[in-house]
Parts: C-alpha cells; sequence; structure tokens
C-alpha cells in the first residue's frame, strides 16, 4: 500500500481540478485572452500542483520512509536517498 492511498480520493479530487485549470488555459490561449490573465492562470495551476507535489512528499515520509527506517538496512538508506532527491527536485521547480 502507498502512503497516500488514505487519502488517495482528495489528490485524485486535487488534479482533476487542475486538469480543468489546464483545459482553461488551452481555452484561454485558443481564444487569445490577454497574456497576463494566461500567466495569472498557469500561476495558479502551479501552485496547485506544488500543493500536491508536497502532500504526495509529506505521506511518503509519514508511511513509506519513516515504515523504512524501522526496518532499517538498505531499504532505509534507499528510501531516505530519494526523499532527498525528489525534495531537491521540488525545491529548484
Amino acid at each position: 500500500m502507498r502512503g497516500y492511498t488514505s487519502d488517495k480520493d482528495g489528490f485524485l479530487k486535487r488534479l482533476r481540478r487542475i486538469e480543468g485549470q489546464i483545459r482553461g488555459l488551452q481555452r484561454m490561449v485558443e481564444n487569445d485572452e490577454y497574456c497576463i490573465d494566461v500567466l495569472t492562470q498557469i500561476s495558479a495551476a502551479t501552485k496547485a500542483l506544488q500543493a500536491v507535489s508536497l502532500g504526495l512528499m509529506d505521506e511518503h515520509l509519514k508511511h513509506c520512509v519513516a515504515q523504512a527506517l524501522v526496518d532499517g538496512g538498505k531499504d532505509a538508506e534507499e528510501k531516505v536517498r530519494e526523499a532527498s532527491e525528489a525534495i531537491a527536485r521540488l525545491v529548484r521547480s
């Protein structure tokens, strides 16, 4: 079971909302909307994706990494390394 499984419906709901935002952005460009309005909506979609990312990271740390640390061994080292790399990617984006 994945760490986010308990809130899977919430994550899916947020992602569907973001999907709708992206379709709205496509319509805005198709309709030649004002550049700043399009950029504002891109910023909102980006922030929404970042919020989902942070939620997933939180769940990963609470469940996957925490359990690997309890179990110990190479799996623990691997999970911590993966989490560190994912955090680095999130910070760079």
